[in-house]
């Protein structure tokens, strides 16, 4: 069975707010979210998944995942790739 490490960003306000968890479904997690069904931080808004990495265990995700959490610098560049090439492509 897979893992997902993931980076959502919210288009709702001009900061873009980001978000990383890990799940085993992308698509369900997703749809959850953006039900409010996810996390409480993801509440009340609109979120795009920009990022996505596989892991082969549910241990090695959750401890990318952290990772991934804690360094803002590797997730503000995932956000300012992702929003340049969705510049280009409007």
């Amino acid at each position: 069975m897979s893992f997902f490490v993931y980076l959502l960003i919210s288009l709702n306000k001009k900061k873009k707010i980001s978000y990383v968890g890990y799940t085993k479904d992308l698509k369900e997690r997703l749809k959850l979210h953006n039900t409010s069904k996810g996390a409480k931080f993801t509440k009340g808004k609109k979120w795009i998944m920009i990022y996505n990495k596989r892991y082969k265990t549910k241990s090695i995700a959750m401890k990318e995942e952290y990772k991934l959490k804690k360094n803002y610098k590797k997730r503000k560049v995932i956000k300012d790739n992702y929003l340049k090439l969705n510049e280009k492509t409007s």
